[in-house]
């Protein structure tokens, strides 16, 4: 049997996923990403029991085990008071009750573990300052365009290319992205910069008016990971990369607990972005192209799902290629099987981002009220929430 060819545009955490789930299963593929070097930027993901099947799955969990930091719970505070809404166990509790281990790490150490893997199979390249200018569909496949002029033909090709697709907008339209009136801060630092003003070690939500923040570790618990989240509109520039300034972090977070303002104190780099809704698309398909990861559906970051939605997207979309000679359709089955379920990921990541904005006190004790008794009450009642989304299972 002829070997079946991928071509992947995009070398982020879906990309790489993708391409090594298809190389896996005996395709040959090349996945093209625009930048010169491969290299991740970014901050701290949160790797749900759902995530963690596909990357034991890939066989990525021995290449990033020692990034990993595995928190003891997941909590809800008030950013000023730390007053605590609730409180979920996480260590041990998650493998026992959704099979796998809930973990933080830092993007770029996943990414490197992603890329590890990927590169030793015989089969996948990847090619580096590849710039894609747009697809056509040909006979028996796809061709991508770069920007320097080659063609790059593909059986099959997924634009993994991230919240700015060329091969999403060439298929949709141009994006129709709406400022959400709200916008990031970002940073890393290390545990032994902060001393005994380091944020607790689980992963905690710090709830406030208009605004939040999550601290987690990453680096085996090495570094503290800061993720701020505040209503303005005085900034609407979308990237990861876009450097902020100290002093404006600290006009939104100064008056919140020590260990966050220490946080920012000694971060040597802050980050600040703006963030955008996009709504759902009508298609993710055109014939043998179509998209995955936050080219087919990008969400907010309140949720902590959007990694782990691109690596269940690839090892749905290889399942799929695996058993049939009709790519058009087996990619028609992928989009059908996981547009519902990241559509309503996207809409629960759109409201949490709400929740956790509340400004009255009124709408505070109405949230987080009912929070905080359900956890003190059962445990599992409030887990069993998470049933949908953790214990989901990408091989059926």
């Amino acid at each position: 049997m002829t070997t079946r060819r991928a071509v992947i545009a995009g070398g982020g955490i879906g990309g790489l996923a993708c391409g090594l789930a298809l190389a896996r299963n005996g395709w040959d593929v090349e996945v093209l990403e625009q930048a010169p070097q491969m290299t991740e930027v970014g901050a701290g993901l949160q790797i749900s029991p759902n995530g963690m099947a596909v990357l034991e799955r890939l066989g990525v969990v021995p290449l990033i085990e020692d990034a990993l930091f595995e928190p003891e719970a997941i909590e809800l505070r008030m950013g000023r008071s730390n007053r605590r809404v609730f409180r979920l166990p996480m260590k041990g509790y998650a493998q026992d009750r959704w099979g796998q281990r809930f973990v933080q790490i830092h993007r770029a150490d996943l990414h490197n573990g992603l890329l590890q893997a990927l590169r030793a199979q015989a089969t996948a390249r990847v090619r580096t300052n590849a710039k894609i200018t747009g697809y056509v569909r040909e006979r028996g496949g796809a061709s991508v365009y770069l920007e320097r002029g080659d063609r790059v033909f593909g059986d099959v090709l997924v634009g993994a290319d991230g919240v700015r697709s060329v091969i999403r907008n060439q298929m949709n339209g141009a994006d129709r992205a709406r400022f959400t009136g709200q916008v990031a801060w970002r940073t890393v630092v290390p545990v032994a910069a902060l001393g005994d003003d380091a944020p607790p070690p689980y992963g905690v939500i710090w709830a406030g008016r208009g605004k939040h923040a999550v601290t987690t570790r990453v680096r085996g618990g090495s570094h503290v990971n800061f993720v701020g989240i505040v209503e303005q509109n005085d900034w609407q520039e979308e990237g990861w990369s876009i450097p902020g300034k100290r002093e404006d972090a600290l006009k939104d977070f100064g008056d919140w607990q020590p260990c966050l303002t220490s946080v920012l104190r000694a971060s040597e780099g802050m980050f600040r972005w703006a963030l955008f809704g996009r709504p759902p698309l009508a298609s993710w398909c055109d014939g043998p192209v179509t998209l995955l990861g936050d080219a087919a559906h990008p969400m907010l970051p309140s949720m902590a799902q959007g990694a782990v939605m691109a690596l269940e997207d690839a090892v749905v979309l290889a399942d799929e290629l695996e058993h049939t000679s009709d790519i058009s359709q087996a990619l028609l089955r992928y989009e059908g099987g996981r547009k519902p379920r990241v559509t309503r990921v996207q809409d629960r990541s759109a409201r949490n981002a709400r929740m956790f904005h509340q400004r009255s006190m009124l709408g505070q004790l109405m949230t987080y009220g009912p929070m905080a008794i359900a956890s003190r009450l059962s445990v599992t009642t409030v887990h069993r929430q998470q049933d949908w989304i953790y214990g989901y299972k990408s091989d059926g």
